[in-house]
């Protein structure tokens, strides 16, 4: 299917591996180009490179902390008139409710919340004004179903779901749609953390752990980054003009409800 957004120009956060580069990849087979940025200039200046030279489009990598405010000024510099907004940023780390501080849940906010919107501030007015736009926030299945030991995150991501839910409205006349991805476990180093988490307190293998977190999907497996970048570029895409403020969760069936 021809998406219809060759030529547009994107920014994808947290681009150099994982669910990022996903969506960067994605995108830039069809025909997008791309500023991509990851705190590691060595990861994020390979990772451009390689997407440049695989896809025949413009990747322009930024090395900087989109979770702080002169990171963004860095990144949205480069980024110019993007018509494509991908957030993305690394999740808090697990825990246990009890031990959090007040400064926890502020850093958890700043880097899974604020910075999304502190983005999207920047760059949808300028979708707005020119008629047409894409945003999608990669946010986690936890907004839907919490996650006991990602509370700093569950809180965060929430809070950023429901600013989307009434901004995307507001802005959908002006052509822009505004979407997040909720996803489920996926094969990244994310979800390698957590199975060596759940290993060393439980004094099992990690192959062992990861068996044991299949078991409880349908699928019977972890996404994968580039499914899961196919489902952004079609977000992103001309065909999703009608889709608006939803969230789409991609978790191999993982939760149990109806709707």
């Amino acid at each position: 299917m021809d998406l219809g957004i060759k030529g547009k120009r994107g920014l994808v956060c947290a681009a150099s591996k994982g669910l990022g580069r996903g969506c960067a990849e994605a995108l830039a087979e069809a025909g997008v180009d791309l500023v991509i940025n990851s705190r590691n200039e060595a990861d994020i200046t390979r990772t451009a490179q390689e997407i440049a030279s695989r896809y025949g489009v413009e990747v322009t990598p930024v090395a900087a902390d989109i979770t702080t405010e002169d990171g963004r000024a860095k990144v949205l510099e480069a980024a110019g008139q993007a018509d494509i907004l991908v957030t993305n940023a690394g999740g808090p780390p697990p825990g246990v409710w009890t031990d959090w501080n007040r400064e926890d849940f502020i850093k958890a906010i700043d880097a899974n919340m604020l910075s999304s919107v502190a983005l999207m501030q920047a760059l949808v007015p300028g979708m707005m004004q020119r008629g047409w736009g894409r945003v999608v926030n990669i946010t986690s299945q936890s907004v839907r179903s919490p996650i006991a030991v990602l509370g700093l995150s569950n809180t965060a991501r929430a809070g950023l779901t429901g600013f989307v839910a009434g901004m995307s409205r507001q802005v959908a006349g002006s052509g822009v749609c505004v979407n997040n991805i909720l996803p489920g476990i996926h094969a990244t180093d994310r979800a390698d953390s957590l199975d060596r988490g759940v290993a060393e307190k439980e004094g099992i293998t990690i192959d062992e752990a990861r068996t044991r977190r299949q078991a409880g999907i349908p699928t019977g497996t972890y996404g994968r980054a580039d499914d899961f970048g196919a489902t952004c570029a079609f977000l992103c895409s001309q065909q999703a003009r009608f889709i608006v403020g939803q969230n789409i969760l991609l978790d191999g069936g993982a939760l149990n409800v109806t709707i």
